[in-house]
């Protein structure tokens, strides 16, 4: 796709998976591809509250979206559904077509696109749709063959390789982590300014509790399973701080990242949370192992050793350096 434009054009990015997935990989790529084309007018498809994400970040996107209960489970009925959602896109007329996701049904969906002659950059299935389906009315089509994209995802993404390799372990660590990386180098979005910010005001009652006292989350979804958490919830309670817990499928996104805003600090293992709590400069201390620190690069790290994972003291400890 050119660079430069005189006319207006019609752009459909394609990103489904979870929230933070479309905070922190579908944001950024839509505001890519409006300084590159400010003139366009881009549509975003995502999953389920994906949309709520895109809605709030960039209301002028037009967002279509899969709602859950239409993602069967069953990749027959789900190839349906998919199917339909195709001839629902191709109705649109887009100038370009760009698919961003790697996950199998999205890559089945942009196949159907590409063959049927829609401008299509991107990930898609390396079979044909009627070669997918001749195989599973065969009985001959693989279960690892949906499973693993290495076997049924291609792409006119040349840096795409690099997604299967342990980039992490290299000398270029982008300063976004895997999100960044995945965006300028895989899908090569050339000069990308990664920007993944949502500005939502502040939770009014946590803010006036943040002027009196330190607010701290101790996030549900990463933590559950750390088996101190309560004693560290106690703990810190009793050294003046206020704690927060809430569940992430619990709360409405828009009240949730407000909560965020005004929270001083989040503890929590890697989790989707993080990325929600990045993209409103949230800072956060994740309980990681070396291996995991390049993929998420938070401010702040308590190494995990092996099965030894910190103590609610060091957590402790930690919290009270970062303030001091």
């Amino acid at each position: 796709m050119e660079s430069s434009q005189t006319t207006q054009i019609k752009i459909l990015i394609i990103r489904f998976l979870g929230l933070a997935d479309v905070a922190s990989i579908g944001l950024p790529a839509i505001r890519h591809y409006q300084k590159m084309y400010p003139n366009s007018e881009i549509h975003f498809l995502t999953f389920a509250e994906g949309k709520d994400i895109i809605e709030l970040a960039e209301p002028c996107v037009k967002v279509k979206h899969l709602a859950k209960n239409a993602w069967p489970a069953e990749l027959l009925p789900a190839m349906e559904a998919f199917l339909g959602l195709a001839e629902e896109i191709i109705g649109e007329a887009y100038d370009q077509i760009i698919n961003l996701d790697t996950s199998f049904m999205p890559c089945f969906l942009s196949r159907f696109l590409k063959d049927a002659g829609e401008r299509f950059m991107g990930n898609s299935m390396n079979l044909s749709v009627q070669g997918l389906i001749e195989s599973f009315q065969a009985q001959t089509l693989q279960p690892e063959y949906v499973q693993e994209p290495s076997r049924y995802m291609e792409s006119t993404f040349s840096g795409m390789e690099k997604w299967y390799t342990r980039w992490w372990q290299s000398r270029y660590v982008p300063e976004n982590g895997y999100p960044e990386y995945y965006l300028s180098q895989c899908c090569q979005l050339d000069n990308l300014e990664f920007d993944m910010a949502i500005d939502v005001p502040a939770d009014e009652l946590l803010q006036k509790r943040a002027e009196k006292q330190k607010v701290i989350l101790l996030a549900n979804e990463g933590l559950s399973a750390y088996p101190e958490l309560a004693e560290l919830k106690n703990n810190l309670q009793q050294k003046g701080y206020f704690v927060w817990q809430e569940s992430l499928s619990n709360t409405p996104i828009k009240m949730l990242l407000a909560m965020l805003k005004a929270t001083d600090l989040m503890i929590s293992f890697p989790s989707e949370l993080y990325w929600l709590a990045k993209s409103v400069n949230c800072p956060a201390v994740l309980l990681t192992d070396s291996g995991s620190v390049n993929l998420t690069c938070p401010e702040h790290i308590l190494p995990i050793l092996g099965e030894n994972l910190p103590s609610s003291e060091q957590i402790i400890d930690k919290i009270e350096a970062i303030f001091s």
